[in-house]
This record gives structure tokens, C-alpha cells and sequence, in this order.
């Protein structure tokens, strides 16, 4: 039996998209292994699944490209990367195989029959939701959209994603229901920007995880990164939504800036204040609901004014998680051509929000500690097992769990991170 190795970069719809890579090969009978840090000698197949978000994150992608060229053309490549930059993964792995992950579905049985015509990196429309694969796990990741319908200055995913394309209701739903029946506990609703979801089909994402909740079953939904633009179009039934027990009460909503005018540089189509305001709303309605954000520190057009409007934004809204990245130019983004602020200033800028973020979401797990919460064991690794509970919170368990129990703990401690937890009887 052949043998294939994935390894997988970026976002939770990179993840999904490696579970429907996985699915075809096991469909072909082909033996697979997921995994970074796996040993690739013995592989038949090496594909990598790559991201373009960041620069240093496709530098990393690059290097392990290059080294991996001794694989020839059985090394494939594919994700974001694929479809943005080819000419790099190109001058890395001159032989490898380039195929975008929508052409992935046609083309990757081909290879393995083997067809030669197997170098495909241009955008195909393409509805995936037929091609969802949900392995038994606690965890099943389930794309509902790709592309979005922003055009933010700093990102060239659309151009690996291309337009809004929304996935089949019918399917995503259909999907959800055969996770669950395989024992899946967390749903993880996973897009480009869920938010934009259903635009192009007359409907939207407060309406699918309305219907999904509906599905019988003990599972918990996870709402994918939502930007903050499309929020004035349903609000007020998403927050609905966050009201079931099998939504987890946490939701992405990535700010990337303080300053109206860095926001409108981004082309982010909101103010501060309506960010705020959005905040403001959905925790009176859902008492203690996890707010997750995005900053980005020293976009080409940041002032120090601009950044300590960013810093307020991050005192005034106090996240339970702040991703704090660093601004770096994209090939293909528009900002590239706005030049760039000293790495001196990024760097001393980045120290000083991540140090208030991890300050801040501290504070914010502490409060729990003593408390007991129920849980549900979801992810397992060397050194403990990974709980969840409604809030969606990282907790970190003394002592091995089963995975998928759900069991009652009392917080002991807590980092910047997690929470620590032990079994409660």
C-alpha cells in the first residue's frame, strides 16, 4: 500500500482542507500520515498544505519546500501558496506538483493513476461541501465557504481563495449530522471569513448555525473568524444563536487596528467606535461570552498616535485572546506599495501589545480559578490532555482523560493561555 505524508500550514479551513485531502487518498488506498515533524524517507507522497498570510510563516513553508525536492514530482503542493505565489513553490521544488486546493478534488487522483498533466494552480470555482470528509474524532472541521468580500490592503489570500463562493447548505448540514453521528463533540465551522457566508446565496451564517444547532445530538458549535463588517446584517439573530447550548459562547472578531484612519488605509469597512459598540452589545446580551481579536502592529501608514489608539482599543474591549502580528508586505497585497515603517519601531511596538495582551488575558483567566466548570476533553498531547468549556477557554488537565468525556473540574491555576484545571468529584 502507498504511503502519503500531509502536512499542513495556516488556518483551520487549511486544516479541513488536509481532512478532504486525506479522504481522497484513503478513497484511492492510499495510507496516509498527518503531521509536520513526521518522517517523510519512507513516503510514497509529501503534500504540503501551505498558507501566505505571513511572511515569515511562508519563508518557513519555503525552506521545508526546498528541502524536500528530492521527492521530484511526488511532492505536491497546494493550499494558499499554491495559487498566489506558484513561481516561488516553483523556483523551491522545481519538479513538484502545483495544484490549487479546488483543483485538488480532479486532480489528485489523477496523479496517483498516473496522469502527468498534473500541474493545476489557477482559481477553479469549485463547491467542496461533496468532498467534506469527517474522520471519527472529537473534533471535525467542516469548510463552509471559501474566498470572501473584502478587500483588505494587507492580505493576498483572495487571491489564492478568490471571490465569495458559499458551500451547500444542504451538505455543510448533511456533514455536521455524519460528524456527529461518528462521535464528534465540537463542531468547527471553518471559512476564509464566516462572516461573509451565504452572501452570494440569499442567505447567511446566523441562519446555517441556527439550523445546525438544530441537529440532534451532544456537540458544541465553534463559529470560525467573522469580520466585523458583516455583523449590522444579522446581529441581532447571530446573537440568537450564541444563546443555544451547543453554541460554544465565543466569537473571532478581528479589529486589526485602533485608528480610523489606519482602518480605512486597511479598507476595513468599519470604524473603532462601531467595533466597540458591536462588543459592547453582544456581551450585554451573552454574559461573559470569549472575545477573540486580531491586531496587526506597524501597517505603513501607523503613527505612534494610530498605535496607542490600539492600545486603548485593547484596554477599552479586553480580549480573552489578542493575536498580535507584526505588519509584513505580500506580494500581491496593496499596502506593499505603501512602504514600510523601521523594524525597530514594529518590533518595540509588538513587544509592548503583546506584552499588554498576554497582561490582559491573565487577569481574564484568573478570575476562574477555584471555580468548577464542565468540560469536554477534546485534543490530547504529550503532556496533558486539552479540555474546552462553553466559553470555548483552553484548559489544561492534570491528569489523562479519555477523549470526548465530558466531566466536571476545578480551575487550580492559570498563564497567559490556559487554565489549569483537575478532575471534580
Amino acid at each position: 500500500m502507498e504511503h502519503a505524508l500531509i502536512e499542513t500550514y495556516g488556518c483551520t479551513l487549511n486544516q479541513a482542507d488536509s481532512d478532504m485531502i486525506e479522504g481522497i487518498l484513503r478513497q484511492e488506498g492510499v495510507q496516509t500520515e498527518r503531521g509536520i515533524h513526521s518522517d517523510e524517507a519512507d513516503a510514497d507522497y509529501v503534500i504540503i498544505n501551505t498558507c501566505t498570510v505571513k511572511k515569515p510563516t511562508e519563508q518557513k513553508i519555503l525552506d521545508r519546500i526546498q528541502k524536500m525536492n528530492g521527492k521530484g514530482d511526488k511532492l505536491i503542493v497546494t493550499g494558499c501558496m499554491a495559487s498566489a505565489n506558484p513561481d516561488r513553490i516553483r523556483k523551491a521544488a522545481p519538479k513538484a506538483r502545483i495544484i490549487s486546493i479546488n483543483n485538488m478534488p480532479e486532480m489528485l487522483p489523477k496523479l496517483l493513476n498516473g496522469n502527468p498533466d498534473t500541474n493545476m494552480f489557477a482559481y477553479k470555482r469549485m463547491d467542496r461541501s461533496k468532498f467534506i470528509y469527517n474522520p471519527t474524532g472529537v473534533i471535525a472541521r467542516i469548510p463552509i465557504s471559501d474566498g470572501c468580500l473584502s478587500s483588505c490592503s494587507f492580505c493576498e489570500t483572495k487571491f489564492a481563495r478568490g471571490p465569495l463562493n458559499s458551500f451547500s447548505e444542504e451538505l455543510i448540514l448533511k456533514a455536521v449530522s455524519n460528524a456527529v453521528s461518528k462521535g464528534a463533540k465540537e463542531i468547527e465551522l471553518a471559512s476564509q471569513d464566516t462572516g461573509a457566508y451565504g452572501a452570494d446565496k440569499k442567505t447567511d451564517i446566523a441562519y446555517l448555525v441556527s439550523k445546525a444547532a438544530d441537529i440532534s445530538g451532544n456537540f458544541r458549535i465553534r463559529i470560525g473568524m467573522l469580520n466585523p463588517e458583516h455583523l449590522h446584517k444579522y446581529l441581532d439573530r447571530l446573537i440568537e444563536c450564541y444563546k443555544s447550548d451547543k453554541v460554544y459562547k465565543f466569537l473571532h472578531l478581528p479589529v486589526q487596528s485602533g485608528s480610523d484612519s489606519v482602518l480605512k488605509d486597511m479598507k476595513r469597512n468599519y470604524s473603532a467606535e462601531e467595533f466597540r459598540t458591536y462588543i459592547r452589545e453582544i456581551r450585554e446580551k451573552i454574559p461573559g461570552i470569549s472575545i477573540a481579536t486580531d491586531m496587526i502592529v506597524g501597517y505603513p501608514t501607523e503613527t505612534e498616535e494610530d498605535f496607542e489608539m490600539s492600545i486603548n482599543m485593547l484596554n477599552d474591549i479586553r480580549p480573552a485572546v489578542t493575536n498580535v502580528s507584526k505588519f509584513w508586505e505580500r506580494p500581491n497585497a496593496t499596502a506593499k506599495r505603501s512602504g514600510r515603517l523601521s523594524n525597530a519601531t514594529i518590533k518595540e511596538r509588538s513587544i509592548r501589545m503583546a506584552r499588554l495582551a498576554k497582561a490582559i488575558q491573565y487577569e481574564d483567566l484568573s478570575m476562574a480559578i477555584s471555580t468548577t466548570e464542565k468540560v469536554c476533553v477534546t485534543e490530547s498531547n504529550q503532556k496533558s490532555n486539552i479540555a474546552r468549556d462553553s466559553f470555548y477557554r483552553n484548559i489544561a488537565l492534570k491528569d489523562k482523560e479519555e477523549l470526548g468525556s465530558e466531566i466536571t473540574v476545578r480551575i487550580t491555576g492559570n498563564s497567559s493561555v490556559c487554565l489549569l484545571a483537575e478532575r471534580y468529584s
